[in-house]
């Protein structure tokens, strides 16, 4: 079992996922919805020049909060290390974290969102523009689907809430980024609770480290 399976990422804040050193030159704040792929993206290609810091996945059911917390976080980020990123899209913050990053001169991973980084450009856009009805998920968000969308959303408690969130949706996409046939299985049953149809995309790891080349950061090997 890897670090990332033990921790409950969906409330992850400040950790260090990886035997990484103190004195790493970047550090990266990041939604706790990608840790689990930064750790075994660091892991496979063996990147140890960075420090990893999480905030909550569930932000994203409350995006007007995201742009301070994250501010705050690259307050103290700036303290231990000479360059930051952050991994967030937008978010639906509407362009406030762009103008958070902009006056501290951070930059972010490109897209509106994790699903256009995850999935690469390209192939969202082709997503979006063959159905534009379509509800993403990620293996973080079929695994904590229960506590993020049902829980999170009050459909719990509030069943009759399930039309005004998803019925302007006609499919769910899963974006698979391990291909585990667990989560698939598990992604179509959370579709059919939505009433939706159901695609699987496998994405891999691979669009998530063009996202975060394009930035020109030195990946180097250990």
């Amino acid at each position: 079992m890897s670090d990332g399976d033990r921790l409950d990422l969906t409330a992850l804040d400040d950790g260090a996922l990886l035997p990484q050193k103190q004195e790493a030159p970047l550090g990266i704040i990041a939604c706790g919805a990608i840790a689990r792929e930064l750790v075994q993206l660091g892991r496979i290609n063996r990147w140890t020049h960075f420090k990893l810091y999480c905030l909550p996945a569930d932000l994203h059911n409350r995006p007007a909060r995201i742009p301070a917390a994250v501010a705050a976080k690259i307050t103290a980020v700036k303290r231990r290390h000479d360059r930051v990123l952050v991994g967030y899209g937008d978010c639906g913050t509407g362009g406030a974290l762009d103008a958070v990053l902009e006056e501290a001169g951070v930059e972010r991973l490109p897209g509106a969102h994790c699903y256009e980084f995850l999935a690469g450009t390209e192939r969202f856009d082709a997503l979006m523009d063959e159905e534009p009805g379509s509800y993403f998920l990620t293996d973080f968000l079929v695994r904590h689907f229960d506590r993020l969308i049902v829980r999170g959303l009050g459909l719990d408690r509030f069943p009759q809430l399930l039309g005004d969130y998803f019925g302007n949706y006609q499919r769910v996409v899963h974006l698979a980024q391990s291909g585990e046939a667990g989560l698939r299985e598990a992604a179509a049953r959370h579709a059919s609770a939505l009433n939706l149809a159901f695609e699987y995309r496998y994405t891999g790891f691979a669009p998530l480290r063009q996202a975060l080349e394009a930035h020109d950061l030195v990946w180097r090997a250990a």
